[in-house]
């Protein structure tokens, strides 16, 4: 026979249990502090041990950003989490206060960050040249033209219906496909009226520069890509660079922090010191250096002063960020 006591221990368990599953199946009201599937909810700041920054993609692909990680970790205990999307979104993220720096290759973009107060203490980085990539057979014939001359002949010939012709955009919003945009508008066309939506010529990946490599190369048509995405791609691609010169490909990548006074909680120290390292000369040694190794030739350019204050760069890259107060 069960005692009072007993009895009533297993009332209270039963009690327990009943209100455990109501909490479970709870549904918040509207306007709670769930968040639904699919949403990302912006990382709070991780203190000043923590490094948060948004990235452009190529810099991912092209193993610099594990490199940059591995040493500065080693060096300083900094935990470095990199957020690598296009140039586009990680200049959003900037704005949004979710990271603590962006690491960007549009100049036009970043200079509306900055404009806006959103942005502060940019400091150009490196650089290496975007590149025409597309069937070694050239279907359009564009060799041995500008760049701007090479997109009108793309135009032409997608448009006309010349067999083979075709042309796989990033369309992400991308420091690669705003260097695109800007070509078409340089050959004469207005992007989203004539180049948007314009046959099945022009296909828009909407995704990274690897993956929108990969597509070109299963649809054997033309892209434009970062010089260095493309060398670490090159041994799974039958395309190969049709044109790789021209003032017009210059393509330049930038560490700019995100103003305290926009976001209070963001780590503005970390970001100072962590352009102050980008800035050395001994990560500049090691950024001109990678990737010769594996591919037979750098993968950037360092940018140093003078140089990197006169055309066509314009930018500073030597002067240290001041301490934030």
């Amino acid at each position: 026979m069960k005692t009072n006591a007993t009895l009533l221990m297993a009332g209270a368990i039963t009690i327990l249990f009943i209100l455990a599953l109501a909490a479970g199946c709870t549904t918040p009201a509207p306007g709670g502090n769930e968040t639904p599937a699919g949403t990302a909810t912006p990382a709070p700041a991780g203190g000043a041990n923590v490094l948060r920054i948004a990235t452009t993609i190529s810099l991912e692909n092209t193993g610099l950003l594990a490199e940059l990680e591995r040493v500065y970790e080693s060096e300083t205990g900094v935990d470095l989490q990199f957020i690598a999307q296009g140039t586009g979104q990680s200049i959003d993220s900037g704005r949004r206060g979710d990271v603590d720096l962006v690491l960007v290759h549009s100049p036009d973009l970043e200079q509306q960050f900055i404009d806006e107060g959103y942005g502060i203490n940019p400091r150009c980085i490196a650089y290496n040249y975007f590149i025409i990539v597309g069937p070694a057979s050239d279907p359009a014939g564009i060799a041995n033209m500008t760049p701007v001359e090479a997109f009108q002949t793309i135009y032409a010939a997608g448009t006309n219906g010349t067999a083979g012709v075709a042309f796989v955009s990033r369309g992400d919003n991308s420091g690669t496909h705003n260097q695109e945009k800007a070509l078409w508008e340089e050959a004469g066309y207005d992007y989203e009226t004539e180049i948007v939506d314009s046959g099945a010529w022009y296909v828009e990946a909407g995704k990274g520069m690897g993956d929108t490599l990969i597509l070109a190369n299963e649809q054997q048509a033309y892209t434009l890509s970062d010089e260095g995405t493309y060398l670490s791609f090159a041994d799974r691609l039958d395309l190969v660079p049709v044109i790789a010169e021209g003032a017009e490909l210059l393509n330049r990548y930038s560490a700019i922090a995100v103003n305290p006074a926009m976001h209070p909680g963001v780590n503005a120290q970390g970001a100072a010191d962590f352009i102050n390292w980008l800035t050395t000369n001994e990560t500049k040694q090691m950024i001109g250096e990678f990737g010769a190794e594996e591919f037979g030739k750098p993968l950037f350019t360092p940018l140093y002063a003078p140089e990197c204050t006169e055309p066509p760069f314009n930018c500073t890259c030597a002067e240290p960020v001041p301490t934030p107060t």
